[in-house]
């Protein structure tokens, strides 16, 4: 059995892993008010395991609009759609930037810009500054 701590060495990985960025929205840990989180991708409560396959660096504002959810319907099609999974696919094929703004490129990207509600107004001015001081992403 896993246990759900997340031990000092495990923790380190996943950050250095990261490179210090949120794996959902690409925020870097210096630049925000609260410090990251270890997120599950998929939460304890459905099975997923506390190992560094299950883990992935997230900034609070995506942690806690992801919560425990790892997939969603689309709006569209009402289909169930998961939600990106960072350990198994790569952010440039599901997501662009544009003007301080994220969007989904895939299913997997929109519902995922919707959910963790990548394009708050507060969230893409961040960005914007940012991006214009050089420091996102």
């Amino acid at each position: 059995m896993t246990s759900n701590l997340i031990s000092a060495e495990l923790r380190k990985l996943v950050i250095e892993r990261a490179f210090g960025r949120c794996e959902y929205c690409l925020i870097h840990q210096d630049v925000s008010i609260y410090s990251h989180e270890i997120d599950h991708i998929i939460a304890l409560k459905h099975g997923g395991k506390t190992s560094a396959d299950n883990l992935a660096l997230s900034c609070l504002s995506c942690n806690r609009y992801k919560g425990s959810d790892f997939a969603t319907i689309d709006s569209i099609s009402g289909e169930i759609v998961p939600l990106f999974n960072p350990r198994l696919q790569i952010w440039n094929e599901h997501f662009s930037l544009n003007n301080g703004r994220i969007q989904g490129i895939t299913n997997i990207g929109e519902v995922t810009v919707r959910l963790l509600k990548f394009n708050a107004p507060s969230r893409v001015l961040q960005r914007k500054i940012l991006i214009k001081q050089g420091r996102y992403p």
